[in-house]
């Protein structure tokens, strides 16, 4: 069995590569899906961003204005509050999933796609959170693959995706250049990953670096299963 964390800044192709990996065998989880998932109502973490945010963060149909939080995390320099409220949660779901996973095939290549593995960790520290789940988290993984890309070619894919040509586009690049600024750069990540993964945005040559990377993971979670060791 092998957890593996998938990370890369916004724009560098981490959907892309998590549906080429499902497709390849391993099992996939996204961690911005979880979070959107547990800050329906009804979650404890719907709740206590209620109550650190204030009742203005709720819309008329009772769920999260995402925008309008969004716009505290970034503009009002909040996004640490929101973190320390989502991620232990989001992290906690990820460990049962992986623990059922493994419990039924413990040959499984177990697969996080999360945007902000390292950020995590480093928030945490900042924090003065020295030991616990975030500060440790990159820890928990057992290998991680860094994806990454220029900076221009996130944004444009990035913008591309949020909105149709014209002021729509420009407002989720300057978006896009706001939220880079806040991540780590590729060569702080590269340094720390055990596979990096260059996306041009060739799809064909993507795919290729994809595949060796799945067949050096699928051999790895295969001797670790008869080993009981990454050694």
């Amino acid at each position: 069995m092998l957890r593996v964390g998938l990370t890369g800044g916004l724009g560098s192709g981490k959907s892309t590569v998590a549906n080429m990996l499902r497709e390849l065998g391993a099992h996939v989880i996204e961690a911005d899906e979880l979070g959107r998932n547990l800050m329906e109502p009804g979650h404890g973490v719907y709740d206590a961003i209620v109550r650190t945010f204030g009742p203005e963060v709720v819309g008329s149909d009772g769920r999260l204005d995402r925008a309008g939080l969004a716009r505290l995390a970034f503009e009002e320099n909040r996004l640490n509050d929101l973190n320390a409220i989502v991620h232990p949660a989001v992290i906690a779901e990820q460990k049962r999933w992986a623990d059922e996973l493994f419990a039924h095939d413990p040959t499984a290549v177990a697969v996080v796609e999360s945007a902000l593995i390292f950020e995590v960790e480093r928030d945490a520290r900042a924090r003065g959170e020295a030991a616990g789940v975030l500060a440790d988290w990159r820890n928990r993984f057992d290998r991680i693959i860094v994806l990454v890309a220029p900076d221009e070619a996130k944004i444009t894919r990035y913008a591309a995706r949020i909105a149709e040509p014209g002021p729509g586009r420009d407002a989720a690049a300057r978006d896009a250049r706001i939220r880079l600024a806040r991540q780590i750069p590729d060569a702080e990540k590269a340094a720390r990953a055990d596979f990096v993964i260059e996306n041009t945005g060739d799809i064909d040559a993507l795919r290729a670096r994809v595949q060796s990377v799945w067949e050096a993971l699928e051999a790895e979670s295969n001797k670790t299963a008869s080993s009981g060791s990454l050694e």
